[in-house]
C-alpha cells in the first residue's frame, strides 16, 4: 500500500473538503472517484477525478479550485475529486502544502494542521 495525504474535495457541497490519507493503488482511487479515473496534472500536482463524470454531480468547488492553481480547461468537473503531488520521475506525493493553503483560502476552510 502506497498511502500519501490527498485534499479530496466532494462534489456535494454539504460535505466537506479535507485532507485524508489514501492508498493510490488502483482499487482504492476506484473507490475514491466512485468509477474509473482519469487525471489533469498541474505543475507539481494532478488531481483524479470520475472519468464517466456526466453521471456524478458537478464539482464547482474542484473546477474552481483547478482553474485557481493554473489549469484552464473547458468543461466541467464532476464526481469527488482527489488531489495529490507528484514528483519529477511522476511519483506519487502528498498534496502540496500551496494548493492546500489556496483551497482554504477559496473554501474559508482551516485544512492544514
Amino acid at each position: 500500500m502506497n498511502a500519501y495525504n490527498a485534499l479530496i474535495v466532494p462534489a456535494r457541497l454539504t460535505r466537506q473538503v479535507r485532507i485524508e490519507t489514501v492508498d493510490t493503488g488502483t482499487a482504492a482511487l476506484q473507490q475514491l472517484v466512485a468509477g474509473n479515473f482519469e487525471s489533469i496534472t498541474g505543475a507539481d500536482w494532478h488531481v483524479y477525478l470520475n472519468d464517466g463524470g456526466t453521471r456524478m454531480p458537478p464539482n464547482v468547488r474542484a473546477e474552481v479550485l483547478i482553474r485557481e492553481a493554473g489549469i484552464d480547461l473547458e468543461g466541467a468537473f464532476n464526481g469527488t475529486a482527489v488531489f495529490l503531488g507528484h514528483g519529477k520521475s511522476g511519483n506519487e506525493l502528498d498534496a502540496p502544502r500551496h494548493l492546500i493553503r489556496l483551497a482554504e483560502q477559496l473554501f474559508s476552510l482551516p485544512l492544514a494542521a
